[in-house]
């Protein structure tokens, strides 16, 4: 293992957990500008779009321009999109912002996993692929309380902008400076092998699962600090936090799935997690004690925490000669949080915001459906 060169590249996995503030976001600028939940979780989906639209063409940089490029090219747009609120503060900008923000990270997720290949032994790449994901889920879990300090001491939550953008530069800084420039090769991809493959029924299933799951993702983060301040009272500040709990839990059951996964079916193991996850939100539903809503949070990250592993892992074993147009087409997956949170917010408007996680419910039924398929 080159540790001179894993090292900065893990440190792209804390920009990668970037993307996961846009869910406290979006509340902070819902009452910034008085925004109904319909206009409020577009910001959501101004992220998450980009994902459907920018994976496979990020393959094909990658052939053209090399690994390393592309990952200092996301970089870049990163630091723009921290740039942005700072220069200027309005609704128009925060959907500017976040949409950079997406097409930052969807860069960054195609292209820093194959980087990792290209570092360590091929008997090592799971359990460091896992580590990065880890370092992505402490990123995500700070980045609320992140936020929550700077709206308390500050008095100006967009504070925490400065410090990503800083977190950004010493990134990508260093990976320029650790990672030389590789020898580009022809591109195999295209829109037409990568979309192709979604004839195949199982890597279909596979594709609308990692939607889903991604749509679970967004939609707590997002409706988490709405939620508890409907049922408990909490300030928004205080209600935030929700989501931090949320992937505190996300965090945890990373490290303790990659240890129980080494002995556990990836289908068992993920028919007893929406078994669970189930459960919790079925909890959210019927129970209004802070405690227990709290709880049942924790659980639902703890159960998600390696769905995404499980279906991934499952969709290159389906056809591992084609792993590349699925790699790309499994990251386009993620742009269901762009589906899932704009659908949670025109139920919100119409009823409440406890009513809008059956559409939450529904994914996790899907979820427990397809661990069927899984091996």
């Amino acid at each position: 293992m080159k540790t001179n060169k894993l090292f900065p590249i893990l440190s792209g996995f804390f920009v990668m957990g970037f993307v996961d503030l846009v869910g406290i976001a979006t509340n902070y600028v819902k009452v910034d500008f008085d925004l109904s939940d319909s206009f409020a979780n577009l910001i959501p989906m101004m992220v998450f779009v980009w994902f459907a639209v920018c994976s496979i063409p990020t393959s094909l940089l990658m052939n053209k321009f090399g690994k390393r490029n592309v990952v200092l090219a996301s970089m870049g747009v990163t630091l723009l999109a921290m740039l942005m609120p700072l220069l200027s503060y309005s609704y128009s900008f925060a959907l500017l912002t976040f949409a950079l923000l997406g097409i930052s990270n969807t860069m960054l997720q195609v292209s820093i996993n194959p980087m990792v290949a290209d570092v360590v032994k091929d008997e090592r790449l799971t359990s460091t692929l896992t580590l990065g994901q880890f370092i992505k889920a402490i990123s995500s879990f700070l980045g609320p309380i992140l936020v929550g300090a700077a709206a308390l001491y500050f008095g100006n939550w967009k504070m925490v902008f400065t410090l990503y953008g800083l977190i950004t530069l010493l990134s990508g800084l260093w990976i320029w400076q650790s990672i030389p420039s590789e020898r580009t090769e022809q591109a195999t991809s295209s829109f037409r092998n990568a979309l192709a493959l979604l004839k195949d029924r199982q890597l279909f299933l596979f594709f609308i699962g990692i939607l889903l799951l991604v749509g679970i993702d967004v939609g707590i983060n997002t409706t988490v600090p709405k939620f508890l301040i409907e049922k408990t009272g909490m300030e928004l500040a205080e209600a935030g936090l929700g989501s931090s709990l949320y992937f505190a839990a996300r965090t945890g059951g990373a490290l303790i799935g990659a240890i129980l996964l080494a002995k556990i079916a990836g289908g068992k193991f993920l028919k007893l997690n929406m078994l669970g996850a189930l459960a919790a939100f079925i909890g959210l539903l019927l129970f209004n004690q802070t405690e227990l809503l709290l709880a049942c949070i924790f659980i639902i990250g703890f159960t998600c925490a390696n769905v995404f592993s499980i279906l991934f892992a499952n969709a290159l074993q389906h056809k591992p000669a084609h792993s590349n147009d699925i790699s790309a087409l499994m990251i386009m997956g993620i742009s269901g949080g762009a589906l899932i949170a704009p659908i949670m917010g025109f139920i919100a408007d119409h009823s409440n915001q406890t009513t809008s996680l059956s559409v939450l419910i529904l994914c996790v039924l899907y979820l427990l459906y397809l661990a069927g398929r899984c091996k």
